[in-house]
């Protein structure tokens, strides 16, 4: 069992973990409760490119949970980082909605649908044929193909979504062409969460819904890792891999209870 109190930083998803589409899911407030009274440092994932932190963080407050904006970190500002690195003052044709593209803008990529440098993919609600014939063509043409994050699907209300891997495949597929995925599980992402919260690997938890990005990033990134059960992953589907989280849990809310009796069974 992982010593919640002795841990400094909290990294955890969103999609499955904290909500289902606008479902907020049972024990989050008291979650967040706990993070903020005992000053633990904390960010909040999401390998969900399409929404900026300030959408995220308003979309938590429509839920009645106030979190400021600095503890939101998404797929797609780890995207616009790779690519402000690796391919700096480059261009690029998107296939995304506002969280990627904003995030790409905010780093001097400028949009081309032409002969950009690269393709970058997203999660889209405007993809479709042409998009992608057009990606395919230019890719063909030379442009790299970069994906904001390599989930196949994603958690909504009543069933899940296609995730930006099943958007990418397609294009892999005409092409003959291998995306480079920034996301969870890269480990680019989990070294910059860990700048931003200031700790390291050791005294940090991952918490996810999902053993294929969340469980399996923070395990090979060095943090402690805990599974919950409401999202994708199931104590079955766990099974199939490998390797384990640290702690399987049934959601967040679950966590402040249990560091509650390892407090007091210390003061006992």
């Amino acid at each position: 069992m992982i010593d919640f109190n002795e841990k400094k930083g909290f990294m955890c998803d969103m999609d499955g973990v904290l909500y289902h589409g606008g479902q907020l899911l049972p024990g989050v407030p008291e979650f967040i409760e706990w993070l903020q009274e005992e000053k633990k440092e904390y960010l909040f994932l999401t390998n969900n490119s399409s929404m900026t932190p300030r959408e995220l963080q308003q979309k938590l407050a429509r839920m009645g949970l106030e979190v400021p904006e600095e503890h939101f970190y998404t797929s797609a500002l780890a995207t616009a980082a790779f690519l402000a690195e690796h391919y700096p003052g480059c261009t690029a044709f998107v296939i995304g909605d506002a969280g990627l593209l904003n995030a790409l803008y905010d780093v001097g990529v400028t949009m081309n649908d032409v002969d950009p440098d690269v393709v970058v993919v997203g999660e889209s609600s405007v993809y479709n044929l042409a998009t992608l014939t057009k990606a395919v063509n230019l890719i063909l043409g030379g442009a790299k193909l970069i994906g904001a994050n390599s989930d196949i699907t994603g958690p909504i209300e009543g069933g899940i979504m296609p995730g930006c891997r099943a958007l990418v495949a397609p294009i892999e597929m005409a092409t003959g062409v291998q995306a480079y995925f920034c996301g969870k599980p890269n480990p680019l992402m989990m070294r910059t969460g860990l700048r931003r919260l200031g700790c390291h690997s050791g005294e940090a938890v991952m918490i996810g819904d999902r053993m294929d990005t969340d469980v399996i990033s923070g395990m090979e990134s060095g943090m402690s890792t805990v599974l919950v059960l409401s999202g994708v992953s199931t104590a079955e589907t766990m099974k199939t891999f490998a390797y384990r989280p640290s702690v399987m849990l049934s959601g967040v809310g679950d966590i402040p209870v249990i560091a509650q009796r390892q407090k007091e069974g210390e003061e006992a």
